[in-house]
């Protein structure tokens, strides 16, 4: 057994041969069973446990932080004297970083935990500040600890002590030098504002233009003849459907997609809107009288009015009838259609536009007022289409975005369709107050027993419902069901922190890996932060910010997984802008999807869009990971 440094690996069982009687001895009955399925614990939370193994373990931890605090002492003095680093002195500035060493290679706020993995046998290791090279904090490894997924004996290098401003390296002895670091409070500033500048370069049916890294970005207007109904009417007809954003790595636009896009993006502004209202994000809208981050969000939602019928149904994609090459977004030509309506796009719409009408609504009467009778419309005709309808998408090539029965969801009946009407039930019955709405969620929300998700996306995005009915304000709530849904989230919330701290990354997912995943794991926030906010326990925040030290570089690779940012990010990414312009670098502020089929099958390949692709959906998430860590604003 191994002491983990700030984390301890617990790991009993067949790894330390100790049968139950044993551990019941050794650490006190009530962690028997946790340890018997090899759970790796956080030491300050088990500060209530009697085990003779962790009063040991108290003893240790408190050791450890005075061990830090005189360290940093000594540091200091010793840099007062003109001390030279202990294993930094024969750093050169030619040194390449080595991936050996993997942590966020953005950064770190001044109060988080802060700790690398190192995938090489090594005992010592330093921080040294730069450019100077100076020594600031020396200590030992902890480690190894076997990593589930990757099967690596990782060593774990705890530099959470290290608080002051600036920018810095982890010299690990015999392995080499980390990337750079920031650490500060307005670290996670910039790659929010890149992030989020992301969705203004996706846009569709203009032209757009950014500079960044010396670079510019930049297309002609594109998709300005917007779309055709011949799949709808049967008719060659012209309908408008210009703006929104581009999907991903493709041109197309899916109506299901934006769902949780947006409703994440708007959920970071009913979460997050002070942070987030100063922060300019240079676009056309830049001083009109909505924020900068609603204009942006504005720009979709304004498209997505344009798909919806008449009669309420919405319909489900704007697309070609099959994918196009490498080509620029002004340079596709092929006509492209409307598909026939489908549940999932008509509900999802409900609740984008209901959400969108109170968010608006001090900003735009007018334009909230318009999101929330389209709302209407089309909760209307889903009442009057209760039976769940697919689109009928047999005439085309594209994504198809639609509910995938087989799919496993342990929170589903097996064939179930997804609770999006559960969303849009919430959010009407938020932004309106009217009981109509709260009768209907409130017997949805019974359907599945009040249970979350604990990882979501556009297939079900009843956690959004959830969360939104969880958090309001409004009278007349059953209170024994907001305490089933409250007490569901927190043991759902508390299933990710152990996935995390069971991972030699602190992964959120721990060792699930699909399409898209890194977005999984960006989103994971949305949770864990309703968690803190009902609870107040810094362990969600903590697992937050894991989740943004793995996307930066605090995995197996050892590199950042967002463009433009943080240490080797994506070169290749899956995206027919980047590949079919003259400018080296790709678009930035993307995430791209991540390991697909295993943690180890990501490659920075540009035809590799199960692992490569950008898409955004997985940007709403980051934004929010990003949003939750802005600094607070001047007062």
């Amino acid at each position: 057994m191994q002491q983990a440094n700030f984390y301890y690996a617990t790991r009993i069982g067949a790894e330390a041969h100790c049968n139950a009687r044993a551990r019941k001895a050794f650490f006190g009955p009530r962690v028997n069973v946790a340890l018997a399925h090899g759970h790796v614990m956080r030491i300050d939370d088990l500060a209530q446990l009697n085990g003779p193994y962790f009063m040991r373990m108290r003893a240790l931890n408190s050791q450890r932080r005075k061990t830090c605090d005189a360290a940093m002492n000594s540091v200091s003095k010793a840099l007062l004297v003109g001390a030279t680093s202990l294993l930094g002195a024969n750093l050169q500035a030619t040194d390449e970083p080595t991936t050996l060493i993997r942590l966020n290679t953005v950064g770190y706020l001044p109060g988080a935990p802060k700790i690398a993995s190192v995938a090489a046998a090594c005992s010592n290791f330093s921080v040294v500040q730069m450019p100077e090279g100076a020594n600031v904090l020396t200590g030992k490894v902890a480690g190894p600890v076997l990593n589930p997924d990757t099967r690596e004996s990782l060593y774990l290098a705890d530099f959470s002590c290290v608080t002051n401003a600036g920018v810095y390296q982890l010299v690990v002895q015999g392995v080499g030098k980390s990337a750079p670091f920031r650490i500060g409070s307005t670290v996670y500033r910039e790659p929010f504002y890149v992030a989020m500048r992301g969705f203004y370069l996706w846009r569709c049916g203009t032209g757009v233009a950014a500079v960044y890294n010396g670079q510019r970005y930049e297309h002609g207007p594109c998709h300005t003849n917007d779309a055709w109904l011949d799949f709808v009417t049967g008719e060659h007809v012209h309908k408008d459907g210009t703006g929104g954003w581009h999907d991903a790595g493709d041109y197309n636009k899916y109506v299901v997609n934006a769902g949780v896009t947006v409703g994440v993006l708007l959920r970071a502004w009913e979460d997050f809107a002070p942070k987030i209202r100063p922060i300019r994000l240079d676009i056309p809208e830049s001083g009109g009288r909505l924020p900068d981050f609603l204009a942006e969000v504005k720009w979709e939602l304004d498209w997505l009015l344009k798909m919806q019928a008449p009669d309420g149904a919405v319909y489900h994609k704007l697309s070609t009838r099959e994918f196009c090459g490498w080509i620029r977004p002004e340079d596709e030509l092929t006509e492209r259609y409307f598909t026939p309506w489908g549940t999932e796009a008509t509900a999802v719409f409900v609740g984008m536009m209901a959400q969108a009408a109170r968010v608006y609504r001090p900003f735009d009467a007018a334009f909230a007022e318009k999101c929330l009778a389209a709302a209407r419309r089309s909760y209307e005709f889903l009442k009057a289409h209760p039976r769940y309808r697919p689109a009928d998408q047999s005439a085309f090539r594209t994504g198809p975005y639609e509910f995938a029965p087989e799919v496993e969801n342990p929170n589903r009946t097996p064939g179930a369709e997804p609770q999006n009407r559960l969303w849009a039930a919430a959010e009407l019955w938020e932004s309106t107050g009217e009981e109509q709405f709260l009768t209907d969620l409130e017997a949805r929300i019974r359907l599945i027993r009040a249970q979350w998700d604990h990882d979501f996306d556009w297939p079900d995005v009843r956690n959004l419902g959830l969360v939104t009915y969880l958090f309001s304000r409004r009278p007349g709530r059953d209170a024994a069901l907001v305490g089933q849904v409250q007490s569901n989230l927190l043991v759902t919330a508390d299933a990710i922190v152990r996935a995390a701290r069971t991972h030699g990354y602190a992964r959120p997912l721990g060792t699930r890996y699909y399409w898209g995943c890194n977005g999984g794991v960006a989103r994971q926030t949305v949770l864990l932060h309703a968690a803190y906010r009902v609870s107040q326990k810094q362990v969600y925040r903590e697992t937050c910010l894991d989740a943004l030290n793995h996307l930066f570089g605090r995995n197996y690779y050892g590199r950042s997984f967002v463009t433009g940012l943080g240490f080797r990010p994506p070169k290749n990414p899956h995206d027919r802008r980047s590949a079919t312009d003259s400018v080296p670098d790709p678009w930035p502020g993307y995430l791209v999807g991540g390991s697909h089929r295993g943690a180890m099958n990501w490659q920075d390949v540009l035809e590799d869009y199960r692992s490569n692709e950008i898409a955004i959906n997985w940007n709403a998430a980051l934004v929010y990971a990003l949003a939750a860590f802005l600094p607070e604003p001047e007062k």
